[in-house]
């Protein structure tokens, strides 16, 4: 019986890869190429925009004009994939529940395509984290990076699990106000009114994005498990798990953050 179950999962395995894993790798990894591509073009648009219109840009550092762009990369991939994350989960009938079959299966050329866009952001930025480490980010961003890679590569190999995949990737709709806050504070702008705004929008944003969204994704996880296969379900639930307990630790220091500035302005 024992051996009976495993040949049973072998050939599961066997039937993954071939159906999934090696089907149509066009798409993916074109979209992966591409991705690497628009990363370059981000990071060299915010070089040039910057030397013209922040005079303050020239007098950074070496290292800090490379955050500064960097973060103009990231917050350049946070808009167009919350933009695309929206759209697919809330404007199209991908995942909608007039669509028979599994949601858990169900993918697309354009879903599969933007996932791949943000593997080769993930695959670009770990990249820059590892040459410039710990400048651009410490242990954490390597450990949140590596699980979003994976995770993210999965499912656009898989075509398992993109509903989870992209709820959680509207959560970079954060991004672009924590990039915001930081360009402040580098141009000294940490005592204006823009900090304070944008402080408060990354509260909220946070708060709807990174924790009241990722608990509506472990309830849906939890009615529809027993539709996935086995790694992708592991995949699924520890992946959005780590990256919870890091954005309520993250949100307890933007809330003590929040408060500390709202205290100076009163």
């Amino acid at each position: 019986m024992k051996m009976a179950t495993m040949t049973a999962y072998k050939y599961q395995a066997q039937a993954l890869m071939r159906d999934y894993l090696l089907a149509d790798l066009l798409v993916p990894y074109t979209s992966v190429l591409f991705g690497i591509v628009l990363c370059k073009v981000a990071y060299d648009f915010t070089r040039i925009l910057s030397s013209f219109y922040f005079k303050g840009y020239t007098l950074l550092t070496k290292i800090q004009r490379i955050e500064w762009n960097n973060r103009g990369m990231s917050s350049a991939h946070a808009i167009f994939i919350t933009a695309v994350s929206l759209y697919i989960v809330t404007s199209t009938d991908l995942f909608s529940d007039c669509v028979k079959g599994p949601i858990t299966f169900r993918n697309s050329i354009i879903s599969t395509s933007a996932l791949g866009v943000s593997v080769g952001y993930f695959i670009t930025d770990l990249e820059m984290i590892f040459w410039l480490y710990p400048s651009l980010g410490g242990m954490e961003y390597v450990l949140h990076h590596t699980l979003s890679l994976v995770a993210i590569a999965y499912t656009m190999l898989s075509g398992e699990g993109q509903f989870y995949t992209y709820m959680v990737l509207i959560s970079e709709t954060t991004t672009p106000e924590i990039n915001l806050r930081w360009f402040l504070d580098t141009a000294g702008l940490k005592k204006s009114s823009a900090y304070l705004v944008n402080g408060i929008l990354m509260f909220v944003a946070w708060l709807v994005a990174r924790i009241f969204l990722f608990m509506y994704v472990f309830y849906h996880i939890y009615l529809h498990y027993s539709q996935m296969h086995a790694f992708g379900y592991y995949l699924t639930f520890v992946v959005p798990s780590v990256l919870f307990v890091m954005n309520t630790m993250w949100f307890m220091k933007i809330l003590k953050g929040v408060m500390k500035t709202l205290a100076k302005w009163s």
